[in-house]
């Protein structure tokens, strides 16, 4: 797999992490109060910001069979109307039948723990993967998974609810993740995680849906005690979602209305 790319695998690996990871899955649990904003992105102007944002570009599969080709063109990606408009298209473009971008903030901005969310908007079709989503920044180093990887937010084809999982090295692939409830995605959420030395939280509209143990480096949690990048991205296909169908409509839009960190 590309080192900047992304697999998520979807077999039962390490069956017995649940029982070391606890969670909640619950419409009880509330986010903490946040502390310091320390980073924004509000899409306020009229471009992105590139002191903030870079771009992955190319296709490839993306270490998951993805179909798009990630560009850093205006079609794809611009803010417009207060948000980031991440854009998927079909279209034939550098050997591939769709388009779309994958912005990070890797080389720029990157954080240990804290509270990251953001407010998005997601599109709903066969194939599709909108994705907000932080890897650690020692990837080039390391690999993955050794570098660690939070997926605060990934969502595919029409399912009414989101993932958040966390992947890591434990003397191999291993991962832990949840569902939230039932969410209409195509309209504005918030998705964040609370992240500190003991556990990392994951909230939709400050709502509790999962929860992962990373105390003491517990079943080799390491990489979740240093610095972090974030990315947003839609992807098109992959081995996760499946490809689209003549029902999908294109172009599609994740609208991002803001990006903030806390810590």
């Amino acid at each position: 797999m590309s080192k900047i790319g992304k697999f998520l695998a979807i077999p039962a690996i390490l069956a017995l992490i649940a029982s070391f990871m606890p969670y909640t899955n619950t419409t009880t649990a509330k986010a903490a109060t946040a502390s310091t904003l320390v980073w924004s992105d509000e899409f306020n102007g009229t471009s992105i910001n590139t002191s903030n944002w870079t771009f992955d570009t190319g296709a490839g599969g993306w270490g998951n069979n993805e179909l798009q080709y990630y560009t850093n063109r205006s079609e794809n990606a611009r803010v417009s109307n207060g948000n980031l408009v991440i854009e998927a298209r079909k279209e034939s473009y550098g050997g591939a039948a769709y388009t779309s971008a994958r912005l990070k903030t890797q080389g720029l901005k990157n954080w240990t723990y804290g509270r990251v969310e953001a407010r998005i908007k997601l599109p709903q079709g066969q194939g599709l993967w909108p994705a907000f989503w932080m890897l650690g920044q020692n990837i080039t180093q390391v690999g993955w998974p050794a570098c660690g990887e939070i997926d605060i937010m990934e969502h595919i084809n029409l399912e009414s609810v989101i993932h958040g999982t966390i992947h890591w090295d434990n003397n191999g692939h291993a991962y832990y993740g949840n569902p939230s409830g039932n969410i209409d995605v195509t309209q504005y959420h918030t998705y964040a995680i609370q992240w500190d030395t003991n556990s990392i939280k994951w909230f939709v509209d400050g709502v509790q849906f999962n929860e992962a143990n990373i105390a003491n480096n517990i079943n080799g949690t390491d990489e979740f005690h240093k610095p972090f990048f974030i990315i947003l991205n839609l992807a098109v296909g992959g081995t996760w979602p499946g490809n689209p169908n003549t029902s999908t409509a294109f172009p599609a839009q994740m609208l991002v209305d803001y990006v903030r960190v806390y810590q």
